[in-house]
């Protein structure tokens, strides 16, 4: 991709795409310090069962957009949407969607539900809450994180 000509510089790309993402650890931090955006979980049923990010609203992808504007009324509200993980783009597809209908602070969360699990952040089933040790891949190991 040598000498690819685009309409945006890298610095521009890239300032954008902090800006339209976040990361376990930031949603984590941003929540803990009461800025809590609205977490949306876009997977089928069965993912939601099996378990999710504790307070997020969910709505399968495939209802997002007619489900939206009830579920979602403030379109200036700071939203972050989230799939399975890095191999799902079903956040991508759901934070468009969201945009397309006039939300103006959407985000996707980086690596998705996988991530958040193997950080070591709280999770919640129907069952009740629950947290696992942080994946050494994906957290320091020994640090401290988030009662999020």
């Amino acid at each position: 991709m040598v000498g690819m000509q685009t309409s945006i510089t890298a610095r521009d790309f890239f300032a954008a795409k902090l800006a339209y993402e976040t990361d376990p650890a930031d949603l984590a931090a941003d929540r803990a310090a009461g800025r809590s955006p609205v977490v949306v979980d876009v997977r089928s049923e069965a993912g939601w069962r099996q378990g999710r990010i504790p307070g997020a609203v969910h709505v399968p992808g495939a209802e997002l957009t007619a489900r939206a504007a009830d579920l979602l009324p403030d379109r200036d509200a700071d939203v972050v949407v989230y799939c399975w993980g890095p191999g799902c783009n079903g956040s991508t597809w759901g934070a468009l969607a969201l945009a397309e209908l006039g939300y103006t602070r959407v985000r996707e969360l980086i690596g998705g539900y996988e991530y958040w699990v193997r950080e070591g952040f709280a999770t919640v089933t129907d069952e009740g809450r629950t947290r696992r040790a942080a994946d050494p891949l994906t957290a320091p190991v020994g640090a401290t994180v988030p009662s999020a």
